[in-house]
């Protein structure tokens, strides 16, 4: 039986798995920092390529390959490179696949620390990035450069769940002669697989859905063999690298992934219809809900509405915080994806490097906060963030 037929359910827990002589049942953990070969011959077919085999954990290590082949499995692509944070994947790619010279157009409404990397770090590599306002694919268009190589998009975005549609910045992308890279953080293989629609890589930070209970840091970059094996090159010889461990546990995360995101997005739903009500919230952003602008187009391309959401309070950062500081249950931290539902202030934590003005321009206001809604009970979550809402 090949892995194409299975179904996403039975990749999560059987893909990708190497068994050693043992005969090991669960996947084995390789700490080591090398591997010692049979002769000086296979060490050197081993370091030029020429025969398959593991190196050095910098770049080659068994457990890492699992935890690499078993995601490139989940989201149908050919090749996956694992790194040791969703930056470092972001970070990778971008060092492998540009230059110079070249040019980024990049949604406005991402990641505060992805916002940082394109908008100041990459500048000083001469890389320029036209951030886009906005979700509609022609602003995407009349933002291209006869340079621009990549197009940088989250889906649904963070923190205000804006969807993008993959398909059509695809064809935007491609029509250019530029790549379209999609970060798949907030939805995970389960709830969304950008290949499918065009995307030429997908970024994830494993930190989140993937290990799923706020363990260990992790990214990923997945997509076709010729563009992973370049972002490899570059992990190879700058070793920004996911270490033997964090990949063992990734694996276990893998394991139970659409179960916990199917369960936490059914709660994310119900809390979302509950706050949309509450008076003193001026506004919720959850794509499943028919009030989101792009309600229609995350149902096509999501299976659900995911597991995070976003809602204004009345009173700007005095409303804002008062809800934080009331709160006796929910976990008061930046990270999403844990089973444990976690809140954070996107103004002055994951978004508080960037100017006042790029947090104005990407719709973050001082009312704002992000809710990542884990597996405790609704009523429990509600309960706790009526404590500050009244």
């Amino acid at each position: 039986m090949s892995e194409s037929s299975l179904h996403i359910d039975t990749l999560a827990v059987r893909a990708g798995q190497q068994r050693s002589q043992f005969g090991e049942h669960a996947e084995a953990l390789y700490l080591t920092s090398s591997f010692v070969f049979e002769s000086a011959a296979q060490a050197a077919a081993r370091f030029s390529g020429a025969e398959e085999g593991n190196v050095y954990s910098r770049f080659t290590n068994p457990t890492v390959t699992m935890f690499q082949e078993r995601l490139a499995a989940l989201e149908g692509a050919e090749k996956c490179v694992a790194t040791a944070s969703g930056m470092a994947a972001i970070l990778a790619t971008v060092m492998a696949l540009l230059k110079a010279g070249d040019h980024i157009v990049a949604a406005r409404s991402i990641f505060g620390a992805s916002q940082q990397l394109f908008g100041t770090i990459m500048p000083r590599f001469g890389v320029e990035t036209s951030f886009v306002p906005g979700s509609a694919p022609a602003a995407f268009k009349e933002a291209l450069q006869p340079n621009t190589k990549l197009v940088f998009i989250e889906t649904p975005s963070n923190p205000l769940t804006e969807v993008f549609d993959i398909a059509a910045i695809a064809t935007v992308a491609h029509d250019a002669g530029a790549l379209l890279i999609v970060d798949n953080c907030f939805c995970s293989p389960v709830l969304q697989r950008p290949l499918e629609y065009g995307a030429d890589l997908i970024i994830h930070s494993a930190t989140k859905y993937l290990d799923g209970q706020g363990r260990v840091l992790g990214g990923a970059v997945c997509g076709g063999q010729i563009l992973v094996e370049e972002v490899f090159k570059f992990l190879r010889t700058t070793g920004p690298t996911l270490s033997a461990f964090n990949a063992w546990v990734l694996l276990k995360g893998l394991e139970t992934l659409k179960i916990r995101m199917l369960a936490q997005s059914a709660n994310a739903l119900d809390l979302a219809r509950r706050l949309e009500a509450h008076p003193t919230i001026e506004r919720v952003f959850y794509p499943g809900l028919p009030s989101h602008p792009q309600h229609a187009l995350a149902m096509r391309q999501q299976s659900t509405g995911g597991a995070i959401l976003a809602f204004e309070v009345k009173g700007g950062r005095e409303g804002s915080w008062r809800v934080i500081d009331a709160c006796k249950m929910l976990s008061i931290t930046a990270n999403l994806g844990d089973v444990k539902t976690t809140l954070t202030h996107p103004a002055s934590t994951t978004h508080g490097r960037i100017s006042p003005e790029a947090r104005a321009e990407a719709g973050i206001t001082e009312g704002l906060l992000r809710i990542a809604v884990g597996l405790e009970a609704v009523d429990d979550i509600e309960a706790d963030l009526r404590l500050g809402l009244g």
